[in-house]
């Protein structure tokens, strides 16, 4: 039987869930909505990675990344940040989307899937 772990439990959802060796992250959004599209890039990336390491994984293991601009004309800016990031010897598949997020102020959204 696979055990499934819930990390930072909410009312309508958790963070991150474990289950099967996988763990899958929910949508992560920056704190400080009042900044630019690289220092948010920069937050969700910091929240993605404490999310995998609550899960006992690391951004070395990242199976898939999901990506969401309401402006594709900020693709270069974040990719700028995101290419600093992530691992090189094993980039994970990824989407990049123009999509309306949440919150106007919102400047991207990141969803990941990645091994235990």
């Amino acid at each position: 039987m696979t055990n499934t772990a819930y990390f930072q439990k909410g009312p309508r959802m958790s963070q991150a869930v474990s289950h099967g060796g996988l763990v899958y992250i929910a949508g992560q959004v920056a704190d400080d909505r009042k900044t630019g599209i690289e220092d948010q890039t920069r937050q969700v990336l910091a929240k993605i990675e404490e999310l995998l390491a609550e899960a006992g994984t690391t951004k070395s293991k990242l199976l898939a990344v999901n990506i969401f601009l309401p402006a594709i004309g900020d693709f270069d800016a974040m990719n700028g940040v995101y290419d600093n990031w992530i691992d090189r010897d094993r980039p994970p598949a990824r989407a990049c989307t123009e999509a309306r997020l949440a919150d106007p102020d919102l400047r991207v959204e990141m969803t990941a899937v990645a091994a235990v």
